[in-house]
This record gives C-alpha cells, sequence and structure tokens, in this order.
C-alpha cells in the first residue's frame, strides 16, 4: 500500500500532483485492463490512464491490490488518486466514491460451457455452481434479483480469482457459471471457444473511472476535461477499436480448427518464422498469423488467383524479391517477411502502433495503391487517414464505383484486406496467448483438439 499526502492549504490536488511529478492509478490484473506483455504494460485502461498522466504532464504509477474488494476502499480514503479497473457506476458505488463520465459501456453477461453444461434459460434454471467476483457489480445485482425476482437464487463469492481466471474455470468445468462483462467475453472465447452466453442479468452498463468524494474536485475535473478531448479527438473511439474492434465477430470452429493447427502445423515452422522475424525486425507471431491467414500454413497452397505457398506470394512478388522457389517454406516466409518489412516501410513514420502495422497488413493484401486510394479518401470524408480505425471504414468503398473513379488505382474488392488485417489481428492475439500464458512450455493439446477433424 502507499499513502498519498493530503494536500496544502494553498495547492489543489491536482496542482500537488503535478508538482509531485507523479499520478497514481489501482487497477486490476486482466486482458481488458492492465496486465504486462511482451514489450511492458499494456491493456486498455492501462493506455487510457497512459493518456491522462501524459495529459496532466506526469508519470503514471499502477497500484495492483491483493483482490478487487481493495479497489474503491482506496480510492475513497485516498491511498491512490483514482482507479481505472472496467468498474461499473452503481447507485450503490455513487456512494462511495465520484464517477468521471463514462468511456464504455457493456453488458453483464451469465456464461456457461457449450456441449457440456445445458444452456439455461433464466436464473431459476441454473443446475450447478455460479461463482462470480467478490465486491463486483455483478454480486451486487445479483443480490438484488434474489431480493426481488429469484429468492432460491444462491453463488459463491471468490475473493482470490480474477474474472478471467473464473471463466477459464467455467472453461475446464470446475465450476458450471460465472457472470462476466461482454467486453471480457469476446476476448476469452477466442482463447475458450466452448464460452457461451446464455443472457444478459441486466441492461447495458456505463463504465468509468473512480475518484474520492470530497470538497476538492480539480483532479475529477481534470478527468472530465481528458474524456471531452479524447472523445471529440477521436482517440477514444481509436482505443477501443484497437482492443475490442477485431474480436467482435467470434468463430467458433474458426478458433477450434486454428488451436489444433498450433499444435499440429506451426511446429514445422516456427524457427522459420522465428529466423525471418528477427532478419526483418518483425515480432514472429505476427509473421505466423500473416502465414495462417494465408494458407492455414500449407507450403503448397494455391488462391484461384494464382498466388502460391505459405506467404501466397505473386509470381511478381517471388521476381522483385529474387527468389526461385515460392513453394519452399524457407523462401516464402523470408520473402513475406521482407515484403510486410517492405510494406511498413512505405507508411509514414509518422504514424503510431499499432495502426502501422494494420496499415501495412492492409497494403501487404490489397496493394500499397490501394491502401493510398483509400487513405485520400478518408481525409477527405473528414476522418483521419493515419488511422486504421477510419480508414477501414473506407476500404470497402474502393468496389463502388462512385468512389473508386475518383481514385488513382481504382477499383479494388476492399472488403477484403479489412477482413484480412482483423483476422490476423485474432490470430496474433491468440498465438501471443498461447505462447506466453504462465511462461511455461505449451502443454499437450486438449482431447478435443486431437479429436478435431483437419482442415
Amino acid at each position: 500500500m502507499i499513502a498519498i499526502a493530503g494536500c496544502s492549504d494553498e495547492r489543489s490536488l491536482l496542482e500537488e500532483i503535478q508538482a509531485s511529478g507523479e499520478v497514481v492509478m489501482v487497477t486490476r490484473n486482466s486482458p481488458t485492463s492492465y496486465y504486462l506483455g511482451a514489450d511492458g504494460p499494456t491493456g486498455f485502461e492501462y493506455d487510457l490512464a497512459q493518456a491522462f498522466a501524459d495529459h496532466l504532464g506526469v508519470r503514471l504509477k499502477v497500484v495492483v491490490p491483493d483482490g478487487f474488494n481493495d479497489i474503491l476502499p482506496m480510492v475513497a480514503s485516498g491511498e491512490v488518486h483514482f482507479a481505472a479497473a472496467g468498474l461499473t457506476i452503481t447507485d450503490v458505488r455513487k456512494l462511495i466514491v465520484r464517477f468521471a463520465p463514462s468511456y464504455q459501456s457493456i453488458i453483464p453477461q451469465l456464461v456457461y460451457r457449450a456441449n457440456t453444461t445445458p444452456e439455461p434459460a433464466d436464473l431459476d434454471d441454473l443446475n450447478g455452481i455460479l461463482e462470480v467476483l467478490a465486491g463486483s457489480s455483478h454480486e451486487e445485482r445479483l443480490k438484488e434479483l434474489k431480493a426481488t425476482e429469484y429468492p432460491g437464487l444462491s453463488w459463491r463469492a471468490n475473493a482470490e480469482l480474477d474474472s478471467e481466471e473464473l471463466l477459464r474455470l467455467v472453461w475446464e468445468q470446475v465450476i458450471d457459471y460465472t457472470i462476466a462483462d461482454s467486453n471480457e467475453i469476446a476476448i476469452q472465447q477466442r482463447f475458450y471457444p466452448e464460452l457461451r452466453t446464455a443472457f444478459a442479468i441486466s441492461d447495458p452498463q456505463p463504465l468509468a473511472w473512480a475518484f474520492a468524494r470530497g470538497p476538492d474536485t480539480s483532479l475529477y475535473n481534470a478527468a472530465k476535461q481528458f474524456f471531452f478531448e479524447l472523445r471529440n479527438s477521436g482517440r477514444l473511439a481509436q482505443l477501443i477499436e484497437r482492443y475490442y474492434g477485431h474480436v467482435q465477430d467470434f468463430d467458433y470452429v474458426g478458433t477450434r480448427r486454428y488451436l489444433r493447427h498450433i499444435q499440429t502445423r506451426l511446429p514445422d515452422y516456427t524457427e522459420i518464422f522465428q529466423q525471418a522475424a528477427r532478419d526483418h525486425d518483425i515480432d514472429w507471431r505476427l509473421l505466423a498469423a500473416v502465414g495462417y491467414q494465408e494458407s492455414h500454413w500449407r507450403p503448397d497452397a494455391r488462391s484461384p488467383t494464382g498466388v502460391r505457398g505459405i506467404m501466397m506470394l505473386t509470381l511478381n512478388t517471388v521476381k522483385y524479391l529474387g527468389l526461385d522457389d515460392r513453394l519452399d517454406p524457407v523462401q516464402s516466409i523470408h520473402g513475406g517477411a521482407e515484403y510486410l518489412r517492405m510494406m511498413k516501410e512505405k507508411i509514414p513514420e509518422r504514424i503510431p502502433e499499432p495502426d502501422r502495422t494494420w496499415l501495412a497488413l492492409a497494403a501487404y493484401n490489397v496493394g500499397f495503391g490501394h491502401l493510398e486510394d483509400a487513405r485520400r479518401l478518408t481525409e477527405a470524408n473528414g476522418a483521419d487517414p493515419d488511422r486504421w480505425v477510419d480508414v477501414k471504414e473506407h476500404l470497402p468503398l474502393l468496389s463502388q464505383k462512385k468512389w473508386y473513379k475518383q481514385t488513382r488505382f481504382g477499383y479494388a474488392r476492399g472488403h477484403e484486406p479489412v477482413q484480412y488485417v482483423e483476422n490476423i489481428r485474432s490470430y496474433y492475439d491468440i498465438l501471443v496467448w498461447y505462447t506466453e500464458r504462465d511462461q511455461e512450455p505449451v502443454p499437450s493439446p486438449p482431447q478435443w483438439i486431437s479429436d478435431f477433424p483437419a482442415l
């Protein structure tokens, strides 16, 4: 625990923070809030909080308590400056803390495992163990429902695990049900594909940061201004797209197939992907995700348009790169890595990550000229040509005569690069999760992966 000194009579809390050069956030470890990735701290709430710290001109200090129940008391007591932890605004919580403007809405849903647990129709239909995060808004909602509609409702409140771990316990059949927010479910379904949602336990709920109640509202007011500017500038939409834009369309069969292929096909090419990635300064898992999108890691793959190999290189690309056999996995993967690097080098350096990579991937698929046409249309329509969230809305226009006749390179199947990039983003996320979970060797595949037919 840390202690934040009280403000002096002369200076507000905001002034104290700026004088100290540090603002302190309490959060929780979760894929939607904060975690340590391969390149350091990351997560939607973390990125938001880092932007807020930059807005204030100070450093961000992150505190993760032992349990979710500790978060609001730490804010209310002044041990931290604010909480950014995917907190739902509720009437009970508003008595304890002051909430900033909402930045996102979620739906709390009951989750079960398909094929092993029957889908319940409502809370009276539960037949097994329901376990939820202690101190969460889900527990608060269940108490309301028990008092008003479902007197026989029972559950276990877990103060030791987080939402992601409870979802994993459902998938592993240790418990039968849990309650989770729709954004967390969308992310975790790609890793635990049998997870299903039965029904919502409430209407959509707003998420917001929490600040201490009291007469000094200087930091709270700064947060209000920050979110006003973030929303109006489009940066909030960009952040939401970065974390959730590619996870909305869950493909159960495709996810199972991909997990199986990670076990059965990828090992033959992992070292090649890793070497090519080192040679061209690319995350090997991103390169492998591109290869999977292109060919499902089949060296003899052929498309209707005549492109071949693991990375689906055209004859012109092979000739340009000086390769002689695009069916050779080594040449194909190294060629694909070099071509992707070339596309990325063409993207203006002013464009930050990850947008620069998403734009480069779109160029890899549709061609750099068509990407530039889409970026020009994006700018002409008043959107930002340097943001993937805006460009992906304009790429499909390249298939409409009204729009492509205004461009230099003309018609293109503009929907394809959008789906291409979004698929790769999901494949990449799953592969990162698969290679980094618990920092342990990948275990043997579950039986359902082995039983799933090869495609």
